[in-house]
């Protein structure tokens, strides 16, 4: 390449990014004052009780979850004819409960 053109090319690229940062900066402070969108109606805001007393699911909509506490849903599981299945209910159950204590802390770190 031509060292005059590839001078131009060099002080072109230096200027578009200096007008895009420069850019960039002024639409800052403008996109901090845009109102911040409202999440999807079914997104989880709060999670109280706990997995022997029951837990509350409270979603952005207003509506509420109330699954059965945990000896509740185990006891289901034994409703089930094989073995197999009720070892795999047991897990699931196990697993949910686990997940929304977890849920649960994030929400209260995130609410911090």
């Amino acid at each position: 390449m031509n060292r005059p053109i590839a001078a131009a090319c060099c002080a072109a690229g230096c200027l578009a990014a200096v007008l895009a940062g420069t850019l960039g900066a002024a639409a800052g402070p403008a996109a901090a004052h845009q109102p911040t969108p409202e999440p999807p109606a079914d997104t989880v805001v709060r999670v109280t009780g706990d997995a022997a007393g029951g837990f509350s699911i409270l979603h952005a909509d207003g509506t509420e979850l109330h699954p059965p506490t945990d000896s509740e849903a185990l006891a289901e599981c034994a409703e089930y004819d094989t073995v197999r299945q009720r070892v795999a209910c047991r897990t699931e159950v196990r697993t949910w409960y686990r997940d929304l204590a977890v849920l649960q802390q994030a929400l209260e770190w995130a609410g911090r």
